[in-house]
């Protein structure tokens, strides 16, 4: 299976460590700002062996940093009584796609999350 992106299909040890790039994610229950500093080492570790982990990387340093903003504009609408239905929406959102995001990459499919800015390219 080729994807659009690559001429080659990932291995399973690529597929394996772009997963991680996105299920890293999920140390932020753990870790303050796991959600950013997990995919960060995954992407920085990995980033020169594979052209699959770098996109994965990227992308999901992208989404972490973006819903990062999102969070923190949600933060400040709270005092306009919005804040906390946001921050409940993007808290839902966030958690789905990144277990999406983790299945494809696991495929080797690369995945492209919606609602991203892309701080790097």
């Amino acid at each position: 299976m080729y994807n659009n992106e690559f001429n080659y299909v990932p291995s399973k040890e690529e597929r394996t460590y772009g997963m991680l790039c996105h299920l890293l994610a999920l140390s932020t229950f753990i870790v303050p700002l796991g959600s950013i500093l997990g995919p960060l080492v995954m992407w920085l570790i990995k980033k020169d062996q594979s052209p699959y982990v770098d996109a994965q990387g990227k992308e999901s340093l992208n989404f972490q940093i973006s819903i990062a903003i999102y969070a923190i504009v949600a933060s400040i609408l709270i005092l306009i009584l919005i804040g906390g239905i946001l921050l409940i929406g993007i808290g839902i959102f966030w958690l789905v796609f990144v277990i999406i995001a983790s299945t494809k990459a696991n495929d080797g499919i690369v995945y492209r999350y919606p609602l991203t800015i892309r701080f790097l390219k």
